[in-house]
């Protein structure tokens, strides 16, 4: 039989070597994943040990049993949502609309602190330096006792303008930042193009920019959710008011604030999880 019976196929040196790589490196990736989730659970036996440890210290006796009243409750012989998951919505619509508020204002200081205009800079830096140096309670407490009852602002209304004013001054810096980030060459690619500087901005600039902000953005947005919490100060039924009222009826003053602790707990980890997957998504984009 002759050579030249047989079917010849061809692969290139580069794919052989790289297919055994790209095992290897999959087969890691998967090592990591389990070792993390290892890592993970350890500490969570760990936390729960310390727990319970320290609970027979004191002599606590836990009363875990309650807790689902927390979350439902029977209202006419049917199931509804309970102290906890009502508190829970009202943080989550905080957090929400801060959030939005928070990004705009933060681009909105960043461009104006970028911007040729002098009146523009000089107010973006009186509220940078207004807002990061003083203490976000003394500023919900100004809002609300100040300049609520002069504007005949509600509560829940105060509490999402504090909390965007601050986070949109740290916001504003991560965003400057971002904007810094990107080279000169970009800008002279866009005016090379017949861009305005506006659509230079808006087309060339910020999509690059907002790429790498992202994970910064992301650990603001965390922070944000757990300064939420101080707005129970001005009477807002959000997670930890609720959590306190609890407390204040059933004494379960443990179980009920690990229980918060850990709702914060897991809507952090949800958002830097969701953030993780948006910024790998972009950057295959790329």
């Amino acid at each position: 039989m002759t050579e030249s019976n047989f079917l010849r196929i061809h692969i290139p040196d580069s794919q052989i070597t790289s297919i055994p790589i790209e095992r290897m490196r999959a087969r890691l990736v998967s090592f990591a994943s389990i070792r993390d989730f290892l890592c993970f659970g350890l500490t969570i036996v760990a936390v729960v040990w310390l727990i319970v440890r320290g609970g027979e210290q004191m002599g606590y006796s836990w009363h875990w049993r309650q807790i689902p009243r927390a979350f439902f409750t029977l209202v006419d012989g049917q199931v509804a949502a309970g102290p906890l998951l009502q508190g829970l919505g009202v943080t989550l619509e905080i957090t929400g609309l801060s959030l939005l508020l928070a990004t705009g204002i933060g681009l909105t200081t960043a461009l104006l602190r970028l911007s040729d205009s002098l009146v523009g800079r000089w107010l973006a830096r009186a509220y940078l330096e207004l807002i990061r140096n003083t203490p976000l309670l003394v500023q919900i407490f100004f809002l609300y006792f100040v300049m609520a009852p002069i504007f005949e602002v509600s509560r829940t209304a105060t509490a999402v303008l504090a909390l965007s004013l601050f986070e949109g001054a740290y916001a504003s810096e991560i965003f400057r930042a971002g904007i810094q980030s990107i080279g000169r060459g970009q800008w002279e690619a866009g005016h090379s193009l017949g861009l305005s500087h506006y659509q230079t901005y808006r087309w060339v600039i910020l999509p690059q920019a907002l790429r790498r902000v992202l994970p910064p953005l992301t650990s603001q947005a965390v922070s944000l959710i757990k300064d939420s919490a101080l707005v129970s100060t001005i009477a807002v039924y959000d997670l930890t008011m609720q959590g306190r009222t609890i407390i204040a009826e059933t004494f379960l003053t443990f179980e009920i604030w690990f229980v918060v602790a850990a709702i914060y707990l897991v809507l952090a980890l949800t958002l830097s999880t969701l953030a993780n997957a948006l910024e790998r998504r972009t950057s295959r984009m790329v």
